[in-house]
């Protein structure tokens, strides 16, 4: 528990945040390490210092320590937060060759920060935690990132977390995406007095400079030649303020990235200017369930796909295995594989308006699925689905190898879990590859449609006599649905998509079923009467994409474009409650607005930030949207867990 931290936005493990110190800190930050010892200065000058570090075990005895921790706190107040005393190990140093001091025991009022190693059983209470031996990791990204993912899932989520003599602009940016909190300048000080230049595309010794690549204050009114020409003293200061400025400015850019929720996006290029920042980024993705349970699933924002570490990033994961493990196709006999488009959602691109032009009548047969890299399949029910209707990525016409293998594994796994009468493949190039591989692999036949370019008059004319001589052929009688079962399978795949089985009690009722005309029967133009099954008589209203469900008159839930997914209304959760899925449970209170996190007292561990939750408590039944996951709506004591759209008073 802290009342000195407090987290305002989120992007995945990342976070800006403040420090409710003398003077509040903007997080993530840099601190002058310089300053952290300088409490006496206080008194001195006007300029205060809201981190001070009590010093270290290894210098100074228990009961000095003691008493130089109470007259800090009296000369300081309660918020300033005080690092206690530490004895820091290397990280290489084994547990039980680390020899023994005995910390001051006295208990500190007001804001407290504590180094903190891997491993170690007992956490203190702290509003500030110190990665031990941070700096020693650099070029170690196994290391690094094993001690850093110790450290927060042992800690809670809303302190921060520090790791010391390891900033530079280059790799400031990753750190904080993996959720680093507060750096220091060490590094870019001693880098000063090494006559070396920093910048976010990496370091330069001044000797080699012929121009300074930046314009802040210390640069601007200077050359490199001038600088050389400096006594040893003054030129370090001078390179120790561009570093610091360096530094500053990257911190001011991640944390717009952070607000504007694209800094995966942003650290994915950066990780380029280090080999064990680009390890670090990749083990962290394929680590996953970190980031995943902290990024979040739905948003408005472009994902950008322009290099390898894209395919491995959360949301492509996440929304691959939903739909293998959450989406169920519609009961269609003939599945169409269709190629992507840059245009999204693919429904009005001219390509694939000329696919579904050229499909005419027999459009209501098949059920199209759309191959793309990154997200591998993407069926049309879940086109306009967060990240399906929101990447894009650099068209060159040619696949490597990792995407064939990616998108074809996907494929595959679809396919070996739903069967259909017929496949097409309206598809050439590394479409068509990437088919190949999965059909000879599960050893299925395929009617490939497409000579040369799909949106060519001679592919859209195959394409169109493949599918009339499939839904004609005698003795077939393919399954079909009219426009309003397509507009309710499509709804329904969302819902599926968005809470898994759970959303099937939306549709729990059966209506009763047009009878059968055994004349009618025979001709599959009019097999669509048959298919009047929908549930509680569900109607979906409005136009596409903006959707409504309804139960009779009674409307449960709204199709919102900018996700892709759909807002409950207070009928719709009534129904869903007894399911258990994205539940928070919440104190005997009426809230009003949002719920802070202090008031939950259960959340499904499944709840990812932006998710639609149901929240229940003895009072009040409200529907909302989760501002953090479900773990953390449990652990945290401070920041807004849910933003309240209905409540019903009990």
């Amino acid at each position: 528990m802290t009342r000195y931290f407090e987290v305002e936005q989120r992007d995945g493990a990342a976070r800006v945040g403040k420090l409710l110190l003398s003077p509040t800190i903007r997080t993530p930050c840099i601190l002058h390490t310089a300053d952290l010892g300088k409490f006496e200065d206080a008194e001195r000058t006007e300029r205060t210092f809201p981190i001070v570090d009590a010093g270290s075990l290894w210098t100074e005895a228990p009961e000095i320590l003691e008493a130089k921790l109470r007259q800090i706190r009296t000369k300081t107040g309660e918020k300033t937060l005080i690092i206690r005393p530490h004895q820091a190990y290397p990280p290489a140093v084994q547990e039980d060759s680390r020899g023994k001091i005995r910390l001051p025991e006295m208990e500190l009022n007001g804001a407290v920060g504590a180094v903190l190693r891997s491993g170690a059983e007992e956490i203190p209470k702290s509003d500030l935690y110190i990665m031990e031996g941070a700096g020693s990791l650099e070029n170690n990204a196994r290391k690094f990132l094993e001690d850093l993912l110790d450290l927060k899932a042992r800690i809670p989520p809303d302190t921060a977390l520090y790791t010391p003599k390891l900033a530079l602009p280059e790799n400031a940016g990753v750190l904080v995406y993996l959720g680093v909190d507060i750096l220091d300048d060490t590094r870019a000080e001693l880098a000063a007095y090494s006559d070396i230049y920093l910048t976010a595309a990496g370091s330069f010794y001044l000797d080699t400079l012929q121009e300074f690549p930046c314009r802040c204050s210390a640069c601007a009114p200077t050359t490199p030649e001038e600088v050389k020409a400096l006594p040893k003293h003054e030129r370090a200061e001078l390179l120790a303020a561009h570093n610091r400025n360096a530094l500053e400015a990257e911190l001011a850019l991640v944390r717009e990235k952070i607000r504007a929720g694209n800094l995966r996006e942003y650290v994915e290029g950066q990780c380029r200017v280090r080999p064990w920042l680009t390890a670090l980024l990749r083990l962290a993705d394929f680590e996953q369930t970190y980031l995943e349970e902290k990024t979040t699933t739905y948003r408005k924002n472009t994902l950008i796909a322009n290099t390898s570490e894209s395919l491995t990033r959360v949301e492509v994961n996440r929304f691959a295995r939903r739909v293998q493990e959450r989406y169920t196709p519609p009961e269609l006999d003939i599945l169409l594989l269709l190629p992507c488009a840059a245009k999204k959602p693919y429904s009005i691109s001219q390509s694939h308006q000329k696919f579904l032009h050229a499909l005419g009548k027999y459009k209501k047969y098949v059920h199209e699925v759309i191959i793309t890299s990154p997200l591998g399949i993407v069926p049309r029910e879940l086109e306009l689905t967060y990240p399906a209707a929101h990447y894009d990525v650099a068209v060159t016409g040619h696949w490597d190898e990792e995407e064939k293998n990616w998108v074809s594994s996907c494929l595959e796994s679809y396919l070996e879990k739903h069967s259909y009468g017929a496949i097409v493949a309206h598809l050439e190039g590394a479409y068509r590859e990437v088919c190949e591989r999965a059909a000879e692999k599960l050893g299925i036949e395929v009617i490939y449609t497409s000579t040369g370019s799909p949106t060519s008059r001679e592919s859209l004319s195959t394409l169109k006599t493949a599918v009339e001589t499939l839904c004609t052929s005698e003795g077939q009688n393919w399954k079909t649905r009219n426009v309003e079962k397509a507009k309710y399978d499509f709804v329904k795949g969302i819902l599926a998509y968005q809470f898994g089985e759970v959303s099937e009690l939306l549709f729990e009722e059966k209506a009763s079923e047009v009878p059968e005309n055994a004349e009618n029967a025979e001709r599959p133009e009019n097999t669509e009467k048959q298919q009047k099954t929908e549930n509680r008589n569900i109607a979906i209203k409005g136009r596409f994409p903006k959707y409504h469900l309804y139960s009779k008159k009674t409307q449960l839930a709204t199709l919102v474009p900018q996700y892709g997914t759909l807002a409950l209304s207070m009928e719709g959760a009534e129904m869903m409650v007894s399911g258990g899925k994205y539940l928070v449970e919440i104190d005997d209170f009426l809230p009003k607005g949002s719920i802070l996190a202090p008031g939950v007292i259960a959340a499904d561990p499944e709840i990812r930030p932006n998710d639609e939750v149901i929240v229940i408590g003895k009072k009040a039944l409200c529907v909302g949207r989760a501002l953090m996951s479900g773990q953390e709506m449990e652990k945290a004591t401070r920041g807004a867990a849910v933003s309240l759209r209905h409540v019903k008073k009990l």
